[in-house]
């Protein structure tokens, strides 16, 4: 008899020879672990079997895995998915009967007639696999598949992990265990379709749904007698069995499901002949996105979304990518692609300036878009991908946006829209000073008046009038608190700092800014005086489509966090027809936003040098901010906040507003005019 292989090796019968003589102690001392308790009666065996009848764990209680986490625009699209292991789970009622039917016929033939155990079937597929020299069949019935399977599939540590894999008699009788005491309590359909939805198939496909769609781009309930018993062929062995890598081995396998299948009395002579005759044919579709780098829209708000539910909602990575959770967003498609768009038609994608344009909701604080002309990703490599949220994160001045900061404090301190105030230019300061030098500033153009109300000089952005307002204040205190209450969040780490130096600079707007939040503090004018803090999440629902709780059982707050009253509704509308001149006045500096039949609020920035620009629009309904900016060098980006930047906010705002009636803004809270002679 032979010994050996030409290589030296002992003989494929020899190896599963000793496979069989090491599983028959194996085998009996299973059942005797599993007998004791009848055999030498309760009080002897209660040590020894207390593992066997402890309850069964909570992975093995739930009725069906946890599937991706679904990130869902606000009209319910799908923007991405966040997975570690691909998988859908779906219903006995959406799989093909026939998949079914090659799964038990392939992995466990005895499966409608065992209890969770079957050692006829694991002695059968022992005497089988010797005769055949190699491994055709598996002994564990499916129960005892699906035990493992979730075992290891939802181990969070390394050592939970190590008990579900590891060959010893601990982990066996375990099992076995667990298998009992799921077919008690489970009937064979579902076990059969929990299996089906936990089962690895290859190609990162969890469960038939995701196998189905990776290998043939249909549905579980559409499967074919080919393609299922291609795909219950993979279960053993998914990644040397691959339609996709070896076809020719592929078929080999697949017959063997045909064959048993036939055995089975599942498929006639005729099917037998046919299908085992054809080749593996495959029509795979592109795997599920998986997190933000794959988002199909809004990679940028994606990233925002996911830092919002770990930074300030407390949800943990292996909760997005483990918990099947239905995530509910804020993100308007068509307001998305609208500032993808207008991005793009200012400025080419990887140009080295970057071109933001942020969207939020006034009132609940929704952030609607997040567009730049870049695409979110990690390649540092490609200059058209960003890591960096630039719709986020505070990198450069935004200008003469701060003058309206300003024209709120001196507002609020009594003084009117009609306030006049008569300037040199240059102009220098009384109060405040550049360093040990006098702060001087001039106004850009040779176009405006040195008297100006200060409805006027906001509306032509004069920086000698602000100045001068701000010397009238004697301190830039005011402007920065109010920059604070209506939500400029991106000024917090600084803003003691600047008040503390007296930084006279404040109103013309050094100080890096968040395009995100200078949208944000913009919207408290259009909600009337109401700040909300950005947000990007509605609702967060369970793996049941249950509101997500803690583990204290309290809701996972998603509500808009707002503050009424941040700026008095007197001083908010007030602001809001001042700004209105911005689109309307010949001399407002955001004519280039203007859209017929809409009233549209607007401020232009632009810092020294031009290193940024920036522009801020709004409507009752949208407001949303431009910045124009290099995010690691200082470069003349050229033009300024009302060109380029009022050009964007025009592009990505018309085919929104035009397709809904306009909305107006209150009546100003403050005469813009002074009133009458008496």
């Amino acid at each position: 008899m032979a010994r050996s292989d030409r290589s030296g090796h002992p003989h494929p019968r020899l190896r599963a020879a000793g496979g069989l003589l090491l599983a028959l102690p194996l085998t009996g001392a299973l059942l005797a672990a599993l007998l004791v308790p009848w055999v030498v009666g309760p009080g002897l065996a209660a040590s020894s079997s207390a593992a066997l009848l402890a309850p069964l764990p909570v992975e093995l209680t739930d009725a069906t895995p946890p599937g991706n986490t679904a990130v869902l625009a606000a009209d319910g699209s799908v923007i991405t998915y966040f997975y570690r292991n691909s998988r859908t789970p779906v219903g006995a009622d959406r799989i093909a009967d026939v998949m079914e039917q090659a799964l038990v016929s392939i992995e466990d033939e005895r499966f409608h007639e065992h209890n969770g155990l079957d050692v006829q079937g694991t002695l059968r597929a022992l005497v089988r696999n010797v005769s055949s020299g190699s491994v055709e069949e598996g002994g564990s019935t499916i129960t005892q598949q699906l035990v493992k399977q979730t075992l290891l599939q939802t181990a969070v540590t390394p050592e939970e992990r190590q008990a579900a894999t590891e060959q010893s008699l601990t982990r066996k009788l375990r099992e076995a265990r667990l298998a009992l005491a799921l077919e008690e309590e489970y009937s064979k359909e579902e076990i059969l379709t929990r299996y089906l939805n936990v089962v690895y198939f290859g190609e990162g496909a969890y469960g038939v749904q995701a196998a189905a769609q990776a290998y043939f781009g249909v549905d579980a309930a559409d499967l074919t007698l080919p393609q299922a018993a291609m795909l219950a062929g993979l279960v053993r062995t998914p990644a040397s069995d691959s339609p996709l890598a070896d076809p020719e081995r592929a078929q080999e396998r697949r017959n063997v499901v045909l064959e048993r299948m036939h055995a089975h009395g599942h498929i006639t002579d005729q099917e037998l002949a046919e299908v085992s005759a054809r080749p593996v044919e495959t029509s795979p579709a592109p795997a599920p996105p998986n997190g933000c780098a794959g988002a199909a829209l809004g990679g940028f708000f994606c990233d925002f979304l996911q830092q919002y539910l770990i930074g300030t909602l407390g949800l943990t990575q292996e909760q997005l990518e483990d918990g099947g959770l239905t995530i509910r967003t804020t993100l308007r498609p068509d307001l998305q692609r609208a500032g993808d768009a207008a991005v793009l038609a200012s400025l080419p994608m990887g140009d080295p300036v970057a071109v933001t344009f942020t969207a939020v909701e006034p009132g609940t604080g929704n952030v609607q878009a997040m567009s730049v002309n870049r695409v979110f990703g990690y390649d540092a490599d490609d200059p058209a991908q960003e890591s960096v949220n630039l719709n986020v994160a505070a990198s450069k001045g935004a200008g003469s946006t701060y003058k309206v900061f300003v024209a709120t404090a001196a507002l609020e301190r009594g003084l009117p829209p009609w306030h006049t105030i008569t300037t040199s230019d240059p102009y220098t300061s009384r109060v405040y000073r550049n360093g040990t030098d006098p702060y001087t500033v001039s106004n850009v153009g040779d176009g405006i008046p040195p008297t100006l109300s200060m409805h006027e000089a906001i509306v032509r952005s004069s920086n000698t009038y602000v100045v001068a307002l701000t010397d009238e204040l004697g301190s830039v205190e005011g402007p920065v608190r109010a920059a604070q209450r209506m939500g400029l969040f991106s000024l917090d780490p600084v803003a003691d700092q600047v008040v503390a130096e007296q930084r006279g600079s404040f109103p013309l707007g050094p100080e890096a800014t968040s395009p995100l939040a200078l949208a944000g503090a913009y919207s408290t004018l259009a909600a009337n005086g109401t700040q909300c803090d950005p947000v990007p999440v509605t609702e967060v629902l369970d793996r049941h489509g249950q509101p997500l709780t803690r583990q204290d059982g309290s809701p996972v707050g998603t509500g808009a966090s707002c503050t009424p009253e941040a700026v008095s509704p007197q001083i908010a509308t007030t602001l809001n027809q001042m700004l209105v001149g911005g689109t309307t006045l010949p001399f407002g500096t955001g004519l280039r936003a203007a859209i017929p039949g809409h009233q549209v609020a607007s401020k232009t920035g632009t810092s020294q040098d031009r290193f940024s620009v920036a522009f801020v629009g709004y409507t009752p309904q949208y407001a949303a901010s431009v910045m124009l900016f290099h995010p690691t060098a200082n470069v003349d980006v050229g033009g300024f906040g009302g060109g380029l930047g009022g050009q964007v906010w025009h592009d990505a705002m018309l085919p929104v507003l035009s397709a809904q009636p306009p909305a107006l803004f209150p009546p100003p809270g403050i005469p813009l005019d002074p009133p009458p002679p008496a």
